[in-house]
């Protein structure tokens, strides 16, 4: 006999508006310039994504130095450091950068906090892309990351001067208020910034899991290994309810004895994942279950981010 399988439906899910927008300016770039477009990294943290675009014509790198002459490249999502574009300059490259609006907003505050002459806090983990590309922005040695709590309890500071503070945007919404709260309560001079460098995007993700977590059995967040945002929606997951909790890339990854018990199943997707994913999950339980999908949505998302005025015409 079939069992029976209800499936939580988690909003806000997968693309955002910076994700989609990276996606779109590497389609248009292969419109307007034809194959090939060369790519600096994983526009996005997704295979599915990146396997999509690579059979359209981009071809994906891992440094400049991989690109020829002549043909044009885009930057991810994710940011890079100022070296890469000013590489670009001078190899006379024609260039598109596709960084989330929402990362050039902290890079520009880390800028402000530098030019004011105020040491630069980051809070995020050691070798992200975005991380990398934010602390490229200025000099060697002028931003202090802090990945965790830890190192926020120990982390050695100046006292007397403002110390500017930003943040990574794909981490965990709590975490990063634990560690900030251990900054501001050892560092009377570090400046908040004025609004949450953490992107609507995350937070709402986040916030949405946390209401399904309790409800359910089992919670699935389909994303990359290597996404930041979608690793700490399974985190989120664990610490709100669930704890059986996981992180699958697609249907085709999916052991099904893992749901053994599971009468409800809590589903999502990070910021980098397609809505196509989550539809080929769902209908894989279809497959074995009598499924009945229920929408968990905590808000609506109507956020669009234009494409570069050189790929707009």
């Amino acid at each position: 006999m079939t069992k029976d399988l209800t499936i939580l439906l988690a909003g806000p899910r997968g693309f955002c508006a910076g994700v989609d927008r990276a996606i779109h300016i590497v389609e248009r770039a292969l419109e307007k310039f034809g194959k090939p477009v060369y790519v600096r990294h994983e526009i996005v943290h997704n295979k599915f994504v990146v396997d999509s675009l690579r059979e359209k014509g981009a071809v994906f790198v891992d440094e400049l130095d991989q690109v020829p002459d002549n043909v044009p490249v885009i930057f991810s999502a994710h940011g890079v450091p100022k070296s890469v574009p000013a590489e670009a300059d001078r190899r006379s490259l024609t260039y598109v950068d596709a960084t989330c609006p929402l990362v050039s907003k902290v890079h520009r505050a880390a800028e402000r906090h530098f030019d004011r002459e105020h040491p630069v806090v980051l809070i995020g983990h050691e070798g992200h892309p975005e991380v990398i590309g934010t602390m490229g922005q200025l000099p060697d040695g002028a931003v202090i990351l802090v990945e965790d709590t830890e190192q926020a309890q120990t982390v050695e500071l100046p006292r007397d001067v403002p110390l500017g503070l930003v943040t990574q945007t794909t981490l965990s919404v709590d975490d990063t208020k634990d560690v900030i709260a251990i900054l501001k309560d050892r560092y009377d001079n570090l400046e908040l910034p004025k609004k949450e460098d953490i992107c609507y995007a995350t937070t709402n993700r986040q916030t949405a899991v946390k209401l399904i977590a309790p409800k359910s059995d089992m919670v699935m967040v389909i994303g990359a290994p290597n996404s930041s945002n979608s690793k700490r929606l399974v985190e989120v997951a664990r610490l709100n309810g669930c704890e059986r909790s996981m992180l699958v890339q697609r249907a085709s990854d999916i052991n099904f004895d893992d749901l053994d018990g599971v009468a409800t199943l809590g589903i999502t997707a990070g910021a980098s994942a397609p809505e196509l994913l989550v539809e080929e999950v769902v209908e894989a339980c279809r497959l074995r279950y009598n499924v009945t999908v229920k929408f968990e949505t905590f808000t609506k998302e109507d956020v669009i981010f234009k494409l570069p005025a050189s790929l707009s015409d």
